[in-house]
């Protein structure tokens, strides 16, 4: 009996085939409509918002002060 001490090619394609169905996981939870892409894009939109927010507080309260 010869002993084989390589990766046969059925080990190869399993591999292959787990690291695309990884992949495709990943990806869809980066984008999609729920995705981290879009909530740190909302965050972002909404943290300028506030300091917007902050800064007419800041404008209204000098003038009422004065």
């Amino acid at each position: 009996m010869k002993k084989s001490k390589g990766i046969t090619l059925i080990s190869l394609i399993i591999t292959i085939i787990v690291l695309l169905i990884l992949s495709g996981i990943s990806i869809a939870s980066l984008t999609g409509e729920n995705g981290v892409l879009t909530k740190a894009s909302l965050a972002g939109e909404e943290t300028k918002k506030k300091q917007y927010e902050e800064v007419l507080k800041i404008i209204g309260n000098r003038t009422t002060a004065r």
